[in-house]
């Protein structure tokens, strides 16, 4: 009965998207593999221009660079009917490069909650545009959701307050996602001292919260130092850690 679930799917949409690979995810969501019914909700950040306006509108929405897995949904959704006990389910991505392709590399997350709790400790447990919640992940948190006060890594405190209120999470060993990797990327991940200082300060917080000790502190502060460093350092960092 997985198949007949309702399912929601969230697009953001954002001014410095191409208009192509906007397509490109919603054509993934319209031919998804999943029988039952999908709500598609597309969320447009701040002004957008002329070229993303009239991608919209030939899927008839008047006013995000992933690509998805046509199964990835119905695979996660299977996932969810057999394991009621997980709240949040993601998967393995493949990236692709600028003009879609393959890049070489795959990243696995760990699979039981046990595992998410333990890597959690040094990494984020999910890739966030791959996971799928039920709605109880949302129930134990008594209706708080992302926390607004965070322009940058919401997910990584939205998995931290899943966790300190009990939700489950897991992931599949699949590929549910192709997940484009750019140059600009890289750029965007050095936000200088006070970004590098702050995000030293929450994973402190989320290390005490959750019990991971003095290790995970000491890994936390080479994250800082990455954090500060130059982008070429961040590439090779990223080859190798990732």
């Amino acid at each position: 009965m997985f198949n007949r679930e309702k399912l929601a799917i969230i697009l953001p949409v954002y001014k410095n998207d191409k208009a192509g690979d906007v397509r490109l995810s919603i054509n993934s969501v319209l031919n998804q593999t999943y029988e039952g019914p999908i709500f598609l909700y597309i969320g447009v950040d701040g002004p957008i221009g002329e070229d993303l306006k009239i991608c919209l509108k030939e899927f008839e929405i008047k006013d995000t660079v992933n690509i998805s897995w046509f199964s990835e949904n119905r695979l996660q959704m299977k996932y969810l009917s057999e394991h009621p006990n997980i709240d949040v389910v993601g998967g393995t991505i493949e990236e692709i490069d600028e003009d879609g392709n393959l890049r070489g590399k795959i990243i696995v997350y760990p699979e039981s909650p046990d595992e998410c709790r333990e890597f959690f400790s040094k990494r984020n447990p999910h890739a966030h545009p791959a996971v799928l919640f039920r709605k109880s992940f949302f129930d134990k948190l008594n209706g708080k959701k992302y926390r607004p006060e965070y322009r940058q890594n919401q997910d990584t405190m939205l998995w931290y307050d899943g966790m300190m209120a009990g939700t489950q999470h897991a992931n599949i060993p699949d590929v549910v996602l192709n997940f484009r990797m750019t140059n600009a990327m890289f750029k965007k991940r050095r936000n200088g001292w006070a970004f590098a200082k702050k995000q030293f300060k929450d994973r402190l917080m989320i290390n005490k919260g959750l019990g991971y000790g003095f290790g995970a502190d000491v890994y936390g502060f080479a994250m800082f130092c990455m954090l500060i460093s130059p982008v070429w350092v961040k590439k090779i960092a990223y080859r190798i850690f990732r």
